[in-house]
């Protein structure tokens, strides 16, 4: 940052040139355009617009500048200038290119070319996020309506030889499908950049979209995979991946990159494997959750690395200690008649604690998709952990504590320890934990207790099933490393992902075919329900045996069936239901049961939003609150603009 201040002390002489004539009001005759102002063709002189693919330009610019002096004094030129800072290096050469085509426009046979609108939209799609979350306004000179024309006009590409240079660096990863991984670490930008590269590879069957941000403002990226991206399918079940959750565990964070240029390219060179499982299957892969984190890690790289540094967000918040405690509540329930361990609410007492931003994006993120199955990767031990992971004995610090449906999560984690190179051997070195005779899984309570966790949260609010892969000893392996691991896990990630359409599915329908949003499935001995999504669809993870269904919902009438699922069944059982309208009647036990009314309740004080809310000054105004960056452009102690200001 120090670097970076000593530039713009340079570059900020003053801000802002008086104002000049507007297009047309010359020839109204509003104004007179000096002589030194009419528009002239001349060499570029712009120091940041040097390597432009053209070299000469015009002044008065697009806006208006007259002469290479007012351009570099204006907050436009300054912006540029630490463009890269701001963003991390993100989409910095598109908006560099974007930016000097309007501040040294290209000068051709005595005229000035204006650059495409059609260049300046693809811009602005894929690049406004960065500027969302550092929260700055989209700057007004990359207004692509304003100073930006179409074809028809005869524009000009500003960002074709850019483009050029970046089909031949990628060409054997975009020209011909093959599945060729860099086993690299990668840093936030580079990440970002290979999950919508592999998306726009793969736009048929792919798609980036941003569950939130960091603390520092960082994208929380996800990258899915599904026939039919974007959209949820009836009776194609999801399923998600999450790494980095601890910043400094970065192991499963590159194996989820990995994992997403591999299905990318598996698919197009017809691997039938893969092929079933995108089609079949909606995945969603976020592959850092802790970003900054990361970079706290990553300052100090794989040798000097120590067992905590960037463990915790930028708030000193350990992520997964962070959710609602929902296990205590489960506990408790246990004196009520008929009591259920599932879609327990957020307490209300949670939200005056202190929730980070990581931590509510991924709540939002797993109440708005139907998830069925998760894995959360971390580092540091070699076994797969499975809830409950607080101990349902407060002063037990290693007690097995098992959920209702123990014999699912067993069988999950031995599909992910099994197909793994050595997690199952007894005989592995387990990085100093005990697992004797465990081959490779063990109840999260009964290794140790803790409250707050991801996973628990996933059982216990939604429907979803998640286990914690420990990937191995060291949290931060040497580069070499890279790819034998991804050699030891591959097999596993593919495995669990396919285990998703494990036990059954279905819908539940209304006499006239309609879905019913929100039933319950019950199973008799299994205390902890799941419900259906909106169109009724329904997938209940079960272990082969006899089973039987109870289905209900509020104003339908009640309906029962028993099943036998075979061992030796590769997918899910179809097992629909149809209930039939009834008057509705409460069961008066549920009356008793404290919160269930409270389920679609988020953040109702809003409380997470008052963090970041603007305090009042001394007369009772609201006090503008200034982002960070902000003193980037008040050195000068000219007038900063205002324009990038989101309010």
């Amino acid at each position: 940052m120090p670097s970076m201040f000593i530039l713009l002390s340079v570059l900020a002489a003053g801000f802002g040139a008086p104002r000049r004539c507007e297009p047309g009001d010359e020839t109204l005759g509003r104004c007179r355009t000096p002589d030194e102002e009419k528009p002239a063709c001349t060499d570029m002189a712009l120091a940041y617009c040097q390597d432009v693919p053209y070299s000469s330009i015009m002044f008065p610019n697009i806006i208006g500048h007259r002469n290479r002096v007012e351009a570099e004094q204006g907050a436009e030129y300054l912006l540029m200038s630490v463009m890269h800072g701001l963003l991390n290096g993100e989409c910095s050469e598109e908006l560099r290119l974007l930016g000097c085509s309007v501040l040294a426009p290209r000068c051709q046979a005595g005229r000035m070319l204006k650059p495409c609108h059609s260049s300046c939209e693809a811009v602005r799609k894929g690049c406004s996020h960065a500027f969302e979350g550092i929260e700055m306004a989209w700057p007004y000179f990359l207004d692509c309506d304003r100073f930006f024309v179409s074809d028809q006009e005869g524009c000009y590409d500003p960002l074709s030889e850019f483009k050029a240079r970046q089909q031949i660096a990628y060409a054997n990863f975009t020209d011909e499908p093959s599945t060729i991984i860099q086993f690299t670490y990668h840093t936030n930008a580079q990440m970002w950049s290979t999950l919508k590269r592999t998306a726009a590879k793969c736009a048929h069957i792919s798609r980036t979209y941003s569950i939130g941000r960091s603390v520092e403002g960082k994208d929380l990226l996800v990258i899915e995979f599904s026939n039919n991206p974007g959209e949820h399918e009836l009776l194609e079940p999801e399923m998600k991946y999450v790494g980095n959750m601890h910043g400094n565990e970065v192991l499963g964070r590159q194996l989820l990159i990995y994992l997403a240029e591999y299905l990318c390219s598996e698919y197009l060179l017809g691997n039938e494997r893969i092929q079933t499982l995108i089609n079949t299957t909606r995945i969603h892969i976020l592959p850092s959750m802790n970003p900054d984190g990361y970079e706290l890690a990553a300052a100090e790289g794989h040798i000097f690395n120590g067992w905590t540094s960037g463990r915790r967000n930028t708030q000193n918040i350990d992520l997964n200690r962070n959710f609602p405690a929902l296990t205590s509540v489960a506990y408790s329930r246990h004196r009520y008649r008929r009591f259920r361990v599932d879609h327990i609410p957020i307490p209300d007492s949670y939200w005056f604690g202190k929730v980070a931003p990581e931590t509510y994006a991924v709540m939002k993120w797993i109440r708005s998709v139907p998830f069925v199955l998760s894995a959360s990767l971390h580092g540091g031990e070699l076994v797969v952990s499975y809830p409950f992971d607080f101990s349902r004995h407060p002063q037990e610090d290693k007690m097995h504590s098992p959920t209702p449906d123990e014999q699912v999560f067993k069988q999950l984690a031995r599909t992910y320890a099994d197909a793994h190179a050595e997690m199952a051997n007894n005989n592995t070195n387990r990085c100093g934990g005990s697992f004797t005779n465990r081959r490779g899984i063990i109840n999260g309570a009964d290794w140790y207790s803790f409250a707050g966790g991801m996973a628990d949260f996933n059982y216990l609010h939604s429907n979803c099933f998640e286990l914690t892969v420990e990937l191995g000893c060291d949290k931060y392996p040497s580069e070499e490393a890279l790819y034998p691991e991804w050699k030891r896990n591959k097999e596993s990630l593919l495995s669990f992902m396919e285990a998703v359409h494990q036990g059954i599915k279905g819908v539940v329908r209304d006499q006239h075919g309609n879905g019913i949003k929100g039933a319950t499935i019950s199973v008799r001995g299994i205390r902890h329900d799941i419900t259906t999504a909106e169109d009724g669809d329904y997938w209940r993870m079960l272990t082969p045996g006899m089973h039987l269904l109870t289905v209900t919902a509020s104003g339908y009438s009640k309906a029962v069936k028993r099943i036998n699922l075979p061992r030796s069944m590769s997918r899910a059982g179809r097992v629909d239901f149809v209930l039939k309208k009834v008057p509705y009647e409460p069961d008066v036990d549920d009356l008793y049961i404290p919160g269930m009314e409270t389920y679609e309740r988020f953040d109702p004080y809003n409380q997470f939003q008052s963090y970041t809310q603007r305090e009042l000054g001394e007369n009772g105004e609201e006090r503008q609150e200034k982002p960070w960056w902000w003193a980037y452009f008040t050195q000068s102690g000219n007038s900063a603009p205002t324009w990038l200001l989101k309010n």
